[in-house]
């Protein structure tokens, strides 16, 4: 099945180096003919390539202003961690002023989202059988990873939209009544933090269609709004948030809006592999939530944002001082629209064959092959470790002459002989 990607290469740019197929965590890169390429299938836009390269190869395609002039009606979606871009601002209120300055019609802060869905697991959370931890929906990188590596996991995941979903659903709601204008005529912009985000508009997993029309980028539109932040003056009193749904930018944050007490929050795509193993090893016990995230320290952490996460983290710290005694504005709870409309479906992507005992037979051969490799998993081959070449192998994408270490051996040995040789002829000649 194909799917939209955000993340792309930019070739003219790529240089053939390696640190963009050590860091991916589905092994989805490789570096051939001295140019590196993505295995679409494998790729869940995380963007951990984008992050890691150093020439700025990989990017994420995100939509730009220009798309606004396609509707009559514009709402920007601001994601939390937007808010933590400002160290200068101490009223998130300025910062939605500034998106109704550069462009949008109104606003409505995906925080709000965040609150419905807090409060929705919250009730699931409630009624809830089992000993298995339930796993966050919210992270769409997480949800694509465990869809292609960890399978036996999609049933523990909470059955709840997104944030941001349900944000576009309740503005669409809202701009339909106030204006009068059809769904169509209404453009719904989600402002993302990372790409995995923007795919999951695009190629929606378990919905049927997204809400969302499409999604700009922070650090564009945080180029917009720089120079304009500082002269607004009096701000439109806009905000309707609250501390819980704007803390959901940072790890932690989702199980603390559901008053969840008995959980852990893993950030980081490397570190939700490793527990994602342990869970799926039967290792996490007496957890009853587990919050998922594939950038370090949340959404403040995405690749398309500006700050330092850290920074950013301060940042929305000081900016919330004054909404500690705000109430979240959500109403009566309807779970069956928060609900994905699609159960999640493994997409076998790692699996060498549809037919069982072929794939046997190509599983002792990749073990076979790994082991006469060095197993110094060093991707001078462009696979990113030694048991991704043998896979590679098998597949039929590559031979056992790409690795370097096993050639170099071979034209040492060969060359040794040579010598012996040479050396032979010239003492039987004397």
């Amino acid at each position: 099945m194909s799917y939209f990607h955000s993340v792309t290469l930019d070739k003219d740019k790529c240089r053939g180096c390696t640190n963009c197929i050590k860091r991916c965590p589905t092994e989805a890169i490789r570096v051939r003919g001295g140019k590196a390429k993505i295995i679409k299938g494998r790729c869940i836009d995380c963007g951990e390539c984008i992050r890691v390269c150093p020439y700025h190869a990989k990017r994420a395609v995100t939509d730009d202003f220009e798309e606004l002039k396609n509707y009559k009606y514009n709402i920007a979606l601001p994601a939390p961690s937007l808010y933590g871009q400002f160290s200068d601002v101490s009223d998130i209120n300025v910062i939605l002023t500034g998106l109704l300055k550069i462009g949008f019609d109104d606003v409505f802060e995906v925080a709000r989202g965040a609150e419905y869905i807090s409060a929705a697991t919250k009730e699931i959370y409630k009624k809830r059988s089992g000993s298995k931890p339930f796993i966050s929906s919210a992270c769409p990188a997480v949800i694509r990873l465990i869809r292609v590596r960890f399978p036996n996991l999609i049933d523990s995941i909470i059955d709840l939209i997104s944030p941001m979903e349900t944000a576009g659903r309740l503005a669409r709601k809202e701009a339909v009544q106030k204006t009068g204008l059809k769904n169509e005529e209404i453009g719904v912009f989600f402002i993302t933090p990372c790409p995995a985000k923007m795919t999951s508009i695009k190629s929606p997993l378990t919905l049927d269609k997204s809400e969302i029309s499409g999604a700009i980028s922070v650090n564009d539109v945080f180029a917009k709004l720089f120079p304009i932040i500082g002269d607004i003056k009096e701000p439109k009193a806009l905000m309707k948030s609250s501390l819980s749904g704007v803390y959901w930018s940072r790890s932690g944050g989702e199980a603390d809006g559901a008053a969840i007490e008995n959980y852990i929050a893993v950030d980081g795509i490397e570190n939700v592999i490793k527990i994602l193993e342990e869970i799926e090893d039967d290792k996490v016990s007496g957890i009853d939530f587990i919050e998922l995230s594939a950038c370090l320290g949340g959404c403040v952490g995405g690749v398309l944002n500006v700050v330092n996460s850290y920074v950013a983290k301060n940042h929305i710290k000081n900016i919330s001082k004054t909404l500690h005694n705000r109430p979240c504005e959500t109403k009566d709870i309807d779970l069956g629209s928060l609900s994905c409309s699609k159960k999640l479906e493994y997409e076998p992507v790692m699996e060498l064959d549809d037919d069982f005992d072929k794939a046997m037979e190509m599983m002792d051969e990749l073990e076979e092959i790994y082991d006469s490799l060095p197993q110094l998993d060093c991707g001078s081959c462009g696979a990113p470790s030694c048991k991704a070449l043998a896979e590679d192998i098998v597949r039929g994408f590559a031979d056992e002459s790409f690795c370097i270490v096993n050639m170099k051996a071979k034209v040492q040995e060969l060359a040794t002989e040579l010598l012996a040789s040479d050396k032979d002829n010239r003492e039987e000649e004397e």
